[in-house]
């Protein structure tokens, strides 16, 4: 991890805690910095891809979560039916 990652996590987390949705999109943009610098060794480089693909599963899945928090809520109010979320995505 690199030293401006590890300071971007609170110094209250145990190392192993997985970051808050927040915090995980501020880690990812020190990595994607930190890549785009192009000066890295190529061990580096990897270790700080292998990181950032750990970050966006873990934003991917808590955005999951919040997803069918959100259903599940929105159920219960009984006034709307879940509709799936619409992105940007132009693909």
């Amino acid at each position: 991890m690199s030293e401006s990652t590890r300071n971007a996590k609170s110094a209250a987390k145990p190392e192993d805690a997985t970051p808050t949705f927040e915090e995980g999109l501020q880690l990812l943009e020190h990595i994607v910095k930190e890549m785009e610098t192009g000066e890295l060794p190529l061990e580096r480089a990897i270790a700080l891809f292998e990181e950032g693909m750990k970050l966006s599963d873990a934003c991917r899945k808590q955005l999951e979560e919040a997803e069918t928090r959100v259903e599940i809520l929105t159920r219960r109010a009984g006034e709307m039916q879940p509709q799936p979320f619409k992105t940007n995505d132009k693909a």
